[in-house]
């Protein structure tokens, strides 16, 4: 799985690992945030966190074009800088809520750009660390891989947030629990309350700060593994470096091909970050948070799922080994992680409380821990030559999508609308319905993010290659925006009505996937 792999993958893996770990901590507690700090119901944070999302997610279509020009790694150094100052703008407190919001207004544009600086343009390097001839086989896996990297950040992320704030309430009196109306809860609470809130939320956008610092370094230290990969057409020109020409034509299908993948994907980005808006209202109105008991509390230890997602790289690990004493410290490894996986349960209380946060951290412990069975299964296959084409496997993750909002449908019947449900909670679901929808959008993912990530590296016209790679994050972006509907629709429409529409986009769009799979494969191989 990682045998064979490039040093440069590892050190911008992880350059990112850092950068997204800041990023999802910030934005574990960002809707939360907004409806605490300002008073906003869900459509109004619905709306800012779904524009935010689209901003940072669009600004690497401008980051691409600009690195295209003056190169990738500049961008990137630039980029994080960018958005240094943007956690700085949000973490300062200003005098007033009014000066405040509009520093948060300043310091998300800054983020956003930061971030199309930066993100698009760190995936260019990775991809052009395989146009080598010796790694191109090795593509798809490295980007499993690089994938696995950022979402080990995010793993870790709402746990980080809820560490930070907790204490702060706690510290004036109140305990943190899960907000259903915070226009009129947090209005009749105190100022002493109000103040822990914001100062433990701010807490996470310093912490956010620190690890792009960390991300930095990273990127600075292990230079010299990746900078060969750091040349663009232009630079390549005038270093006399070699690089594919395409004529018109191809060049014409190959970005005719990108475009209909972009056109796709918004309809799997729109229901995909439902996690951060009608997921998370979902897990704050119908689930049962308090008084979680059993085996599922394992669920909510992010030690606990942290040490079961290594144990899954060991255990892979022992199969592969080519000698016994590799199997054996691999097998060994793998047991002590297990235990203590089993150890950090054990000193969980009987009964748990969970938070409507703490499910921001099952979407990357799902991807941290499958990477290795998608990379293993897709090798395999490959060695058959019956590994399914990028196309095929971004209609495959569509269609499971739309399996994956079929289990909340299935879930929601019976429940009260929203709209008819008002500031109250019934909050009586088992938090394992939650639990197997991420379980089924991540699986989903795997098969269409990492992949389409993939394949706009491999197919992108080299002088286009960071205009590709940011019009894959644009796609993203408008995705994110459209994810506001939900939202908007929460207290007009039922349930079942709401997540029907997200299935309906879903399984149409991996319909058209398929068909267009052949003019798609025809085009990756000009």
């Amino acid at each position: 799985m990682f045998k064979g792999q490039p040093k440069g993958l590892f050190a911008l893996a992880l350059a990112n690992t850092g950068e997204r770990f800041g990023y999802y901590t910030m934005l574990a507690i960002f809707t939360l945030y907004m409806r605490a700090k300002f008073g906003w119901d869900e459509n109004m944070a619905g709306q800012v966190y779904a524009i935010f999302l689209a901003g940072v997610y669009f600004m690497p279509l401008i980051g691409g074009m600009i690195a295209d020009r003056i190169g990738y790694g500049k961008c990137v150094t630039i980029g994080a800088f960018v958005m240094i100052f943007g956690y700085l703008a949000l973490a300062v407190p200003m005098a007033t809520r009014v000066v405040d919001k509009w520093t948060m207004f300043i310091g998300l544009g800054l983020i956003a750009i930061g971030t199309g600086l930066f993100k698009g343009n760190l995936q260019v390097l990775v991809g052009n660390l395989y146009d080598e001839p010796k790694y191109s086989s090795k593509r798809d896996a490295a980007f499993s891989l690089f994938y696995m990297a950022i979402n080990l950040g995010a793993m870790f992320a709402p746990a980080m947030a809820k560490a930070l704030y907790n204490p702060h309430i706690e510290k004036a009196g109140y305990y943190f629990v899960p907000i259903d109306n915070a226009t009129v809860e947090f209005g009749a609470q105190s100022g002493a309350y109000l103040q822990s809130l914001a100062e433990g939320y701010r807490l996470c956008f310093y912490v956010a700060c620190v690890s792009l610092v960390i991300s930095l370094l990273i990127y600075f230290f292990c230079r010299p593994w990746f900078k060969h990969a750091d040349v663009n057409t232009k630079q390549a020109k005038a270093k006399d470096i070699h690089i594919q020409e395409l004529t018109p034509e191809q060049t014409k299908a190959r970005i005719v091909a990108l475009l209909l993948v972009f056109a796709v994907v918004i309809f799997f980005w729109m229901a995909f970050h439902q996690n951060g808006s009608a997921l998370t209202f979902f897990a704050d109105k119908y689930t049962k948070l308090n008084g979680i008991t059993g085996i599922n509390r394992i669920w909510f230890n992010i030690w606990s799922l942290a040490l079961i997602a290594v144990s899954v790289y060991t255990l892979f690990g022992m199969f592969q080994s080519e000698t016994k004493k590799s199997r054996l410290i691999t097998a060994i490894a793998t047991l002590a992680l297990w235990a203590g996986a089993i150890a950090f349960y054990m000193k969980m209380p009987a009964s748990f409380n969970a938070t409507t946060s703490d499910f921001q951290q099952f979407n990357p412990f799902f991807v941290v821990a499958l990477t290795p069975i998608s990379v293993v299964s897709f090798g395999a296959l490959a060695k058959k030559g019956k590994e399914p084409s990028a196309p095929v496997k971004i209609g495959m993750g569509m269609m499971l999508a739309g399996v994956g909002f079929a289990v909340i449908t299935v879930a929601s019947a019976g429940l009260t609308s929203p709209k008819d449900l008002g500031d109250s909670a019934q909050s009586i679901l088992n938090p394992n319905w939650l639990i197997g929808t991420y379980f089924t959008l991540t699986v989903a993912e795997l098969l269409l993010s990492p992949m389409g990530i993939s394949f706009v590296s491999k197919v992108a016209p080299p002088k286009y290659k960071g205009l590709m790679m940011g019009g894959w994050f644009a796609a993203s972006a408008i995705g994110n925006y459209l994810s506001r509907i939900p939202s908007a629709l929460w207290n007009k429409i039922s349930l079942m009505a709401n997540w029907g529409i997200l299935i309906a986009l879903c399984v149409t769009a991996g319909l058209i996937m398929f068909l267009l799979r052949k003019k798609l494969e025809a085009a990756t191989q000009d």
